[in-house]
């Protein structure tokens, strides 16, 4: 099947939901979800933990229903009209979801959203998956943050790359390779925690580029790396990170936001490289077990000079 211009450079950005802006592109869902008493989730007799559940099922639904059915029912349901956007490719608005969807199933028929992990703290909810829009490639890992409000996703934040055919480290960008080896985040009580200890790590790694935190955040042995440019192991990546620290004196790191739940912790930062770049998103995925990190992994995009929206990719 022939790939428009349009439809290719949204595709090898890594940013598969940037089919939005063009009209050409929409994905599918799965199976229907048992939703129709999903408001009963959002009264007052029910906790976070229940309203947290519910919105992580919201957000793979959605995902799965345009980018895999090229379904504009789930849109109608479970986003707001006034929904606000950080796709560079695409505009505002809930109607351009349902734009979307119908046109990229119709080029993508078998496209699948395949998701490897979900958390939410707070308002917001992230997934990491691995978009493939043609079986038999790597497609692009993703990683996209809703904001709910009310029960609807209200805001959305997405970072995305192809997946390289090789990785400096032999892991895939997706798998757990530490163990107890489960995608699911661990318990609750220990998000707070763990929360702290990868914001203070990213503080001093990557904003004051202080290379000792390696030593003081990251297991000494068997840590596991998912970035294909980094090799396992704590002394490759302080390196690694010594040897981009020289390359990049005037390296700026932004940190925009943090989610946490359990052992899992996720950061949304700002990369630029030298003054007067724009440039990448980056969200970087932490696991931390016994007090120390143990894996990682992380999606980078470059920012681009325009945006469909008024708003940018943070």
């Amino acid at each position: 099947m022939a790939i428009n211009s349009t439809t290719r450079r949204i595709l090898t950005t890594g940013l598969v939901a940037t089919a939005f802006a063009a009209g050409a592109v929409v994905p599918a869902v799965a199976a229907p979800a048992p939703f129709a008493s999903a408001a009963a989730h959002h009264t007052a007799g029910y906790g976070d933990s229940a309203r947290l559940g519910y919105e992580k099922s919201v957000a793979v639904h959605v995902l799965k229903g345009v980018f895999e059915r090229g379904d504009t029912s789930v849109v109608d349901r479970f986003v707001r009209t006034d929904y606000i956007q950080h796709n560079p490719l695409a505009p505002n608005g809930s109607q351009t979801l349902k734009n979307l969807a119908p046109g990229f199933h119709q080029q993508f028929p078998d496209a699948e959203y395949d998701v490897k992990r979900v958390m939410a703290e707070g308002d917001l909810v992230l997934v990491h998956s691995n978009v493939i829009a043609t079986p038999g490639t790597r497609g692009n890992a993703v990683i996209d943050i809703f904001r709910f409000q009310g029960g609807k996703i209200a805001e959305h934040w997405d970072v995305g790359q192809e997946v390289p055919a090789t990785t400096a480290n032999g892991n895939d960008m997706f798998s757990t390779a530490s163990f107890p080896r489960t995608e699911q985040p661990g318990p609750r009580w220990l998000t707070a925690y763990n929360e702290k200890l990868v914001t203070d790590y990213v503080e001093r790694v990557g904003v004051k580029k202080d290379v000792s935190a390696v030593d003081a955040y990251v297991i000494a042995k068997g840590y596991q790396q998912h970035s294909p440019q980094f090799p396992n192991g704590s002394q490759d990546l302080k390196a690694t990170l010594t040897a981009s620290y020289q390359q990049f004196p005037d390296a700026t790191y932004d940190i925009k936001r943090v989610i946490a739940e359990g052992d899992l912790v996720a950061v949304h930062g700002h990369y630029i490289a030298a003054p007067g770049q724009r440039g990448q998103a980056i969200l970087d995925l932490f696991r931390v077990r016994d007090g120390k990190i143990v894996e990682h992994w992380d999606v980078i995009q470059d920012v681009p000079a325009t945006s469909a929206n008024d708003n940018t990719m943070f």
